[in-house]
């Protein structure tokens, strides 16, 4: 008989027991997660997809959060097991190795989602407070080389989870995912110190470094807001995962590891004192720890809301999809309302397609229209021309006649300037035969 050593929610035990509880609130809670975190994941898993495609290459903080992906669908597809074994009334039926499983992967989602939202902060506050250096952070190998050691510490720190497996109860049911009713003092004490080493490294020291990343980030915005030119874009961005982060942090991950603490100390009364009269505080640890492990799984529906708000285009890749969705919706809306009409649409398409030619032969016309124009009015001068055409070669006919009688009222108007010229020479001109001859002159 194999036994577990992970607590995550409630207990065995039959006194104060939460059974009832917790076979009412984990199935429905696991699968509408399931639902939920499915979706938003795999549509983000097409965007860094279609990414891939189009650049061969991730931005380091593209590829921070496809890790952060990864590891969201790991708990995802992990649920649905959950829900049925507390739908069976905890009664596991997928073997011990599986069971092991299914509690590794739980701490691995959990603390690697932590630690990659912790390295993403890290990386906005480079990029508000120091952006040369945030640009000389572009080396995709630095980034690769983050990520591979951040895996590397939270499946090392979660190697102690996989010695969590089945433990059969006195009715021999077989259990898995919940505190060994069998274990003693010394284990819960052992848990206890466990515990204690996980919250400070896992949980403690990642809050605080996101927290003094977000107070010089929110600080330098509320100095930028001063400086004209800096986009609105980048502010919201940077607002946008400050809020993001901390809701995940302060709704998903706090409540959880402060109630798993005080669980604990609670079991371990019971253990050394047993239950007395604090049955009704420990009932009500146990179903505190219940509804905290499901806001804990829940982290993998919000880590989606980084994608939309943070992510490099993802907006505009949400917005496109839905369009094309939408699109396509219309149409097949509009192919039904076109179906009962078609045989009326068929016995009209002769007429429609007259109309068609008809309407293309007018649209011919009207282009063709200023060059008949044209025609028409070349036509007209051509005729003008001919009807002219005897006067024009009558007149040119006349012409020379007329040239003639010019030129001979100019003969006349010369005649008339030169006569006295002409009277005045006959004048001066002696005559021999005139009758008065000068004296010694005469016959002999």
């Amino acid at each position: 008989m194999k036994k577990s050593v992970i607590m995550e929610d409630g207990n065995l035990s039959s006194n104060c027991s939460i059974s009832t509880f917790k076979h009412s609130v984990y199935p429905p809670t696991y699968l509408v997660i399931f639902l939920l975190g499915l979706t938003f994941n795999l549509v983000s898993l097409c965007f860094f997809v279609s990414v891939w495609r189009i650049k061969k290459r991730f931005t380091p903080v593209n590829l921070y959060m496809v890790n952060l992906l990864v590891s969201d669908l790991m708990l995802v597809c992990s649920l649905p097991l959950r829900a049925f074994y507390y739908f069976t009334e905890s009664s596991w039926v997928f073997g011990d190795i599986a069971c092991r499983v299914m509690s590794y992967t739980f701490y691995i989602n959990m603390y690697g989602s932590i630690y990659f939202l912790m390295v993403l902060s890290v990386v906005r506050f480079v990029a508000i407070t120091q952006p040369y250096r945030y640009m000389s952070m572009q080396n995709s190998r630095n980034s690769w080389l983050v990520c591979i050691l951040v895996w590397l510490l939270v499946s090392l720190a979660s190697i102690p989870m996989l010695t969590s497996g089945t433990v059969v109860d006195a009715s021999g049911r077989t259990r898995c995912l919940e505190l060994n009713p069998e274990y003693k003092l010394i284990h819960i004490r052992t848990l206890i110190i466990a515990n204690h080493a996980t919250l400070l490294l896992g949980f403690i020291v990642p809050f605080a470094v996101i927290s003094i990343c977000y107070i010089f980030v929110v600080r330098s915005l509320l100095k930028l807001r001063k400086v004209e030119g800096r986009t609105k874009s980048n502010n919201k961005k940077s607002m946008s995962l400050v809020v993001i982060v901390l809701s995940i942090f302060l709704v998903c991950f706090l409540p959880y590891h402060v109630m798993r603490t005080v669980f604990l100390e609670a079991e371990m009364q019971v253990r050394d004192k047993g239950y007395g009269d604090s049955c009704r505080y420990i009932e009500r640890v146990r179903k505190a720890a219940v509804i905290t492990l499901c806001l804990a799984a829940g982290n993998s529906c919000l880590d989606p809301l980084l994608y939309f708000f943070v992510g490099e285009n993802f907006r505009v890749f949400c917005q496109g999809a839905y369009k094309e969705m939408e699109a396509k919706s219309l149409a097949k809306t509009e192919g039904k309302r076109k179906g009962p009409t078609s045989e009326l649409h068929e016995g009209t398409r002769p007429t429609t397609e007259l109309q068609e030619v008809t309407r293309s032969t007018t649209e011919l016309q009207e282009v063709t229209r200023p060059t008949r124009e044209l025609q028409e009015v070349t036509r007209l001068t051509t005729e003008l021309q001919e009807v002219t055409r005897p006067t024009t070669e009558l007149q040119e006919g006349t012409r020379p006649t007329t040239e003639l009688q010019e030129g001979t009222r100019l003969t006349t108007e010369l005649q008339e300037v030169t006569h006295p010229t002409t009277v005045l020479q006959e004048l001066n001109t002696p005559n021999s035969s005139r009758p008065d001859s000068e004296p010694g002159t005469g016959w002999k």
